[in-house]
């Protein structure tokens, strides 16, 4: 009964947005990548523009997770895919940021991309299929798999 439950209090919804430490899959075999993130909308980042107008119809499909993409003329699914993808990790990668890790001169692997795609849209459980134990993490972090990680 609603009357009965509690109300979430502002300090509750502050903690909400928090950031998370987490392990994504690796670059290579004993390449780990361990970062902070934050969940971002799909959704408000097509109202303000981020996702383009061409990829909108790509997104809501990803979005509703009907998992079949449609294609025009036009369009490129698997190109469409990683450009959704991109968007969401660029969006949702507090540190290092996607260009810091670009200017390093690396580029996040399939994995890494779908990784964070995952985490945007469910949180830390979607990872769960990534994980494996973490491999060296920074002491005093809760470090969670995107395939390792913990909120």
């Amino acid at each position: 009964m609603l009357s009965e439950a509690q109300i979430t209090t502002m300090d509750r919804l502050r903690s909400y947005v928090q950031t998370a430490i987490v392990q994504l899959p690796d670059f290579a075999d004993g390449q780990p990548l361990i970062v902070k993130v934050k969940r971002v909308s799909m959704l408000a980042l097509a109202k303000v523009g981020k996702i383009p107008n061409a990829l909108l119809q790509q997104a809501n499909d990803l979005f509703r997770g009907s998992g079949n993409t449609r294609q025009t003329e036009k369009s490129n699914p698997m190109a469409d895919m990683y450009d959704i993808c991109r968007i969401m990790a660029e969006s949702c990668l507090v540190s290092p940021s996607l260009a810091e890790i670009e200017e390093s001169g690396l580029e996040l692997t399939d994995a890494q991309l779908v990784a964070l795609f995952h985490f945007t849209q469910k949180g830390v459980k979607a990872l769960e299929p990534f994980r494996q134990e973490p491999t060296n993490p920074v002491a005093g972090d809760d470090v969670e798999s995107v395939p390792n990680a913990t909120e």
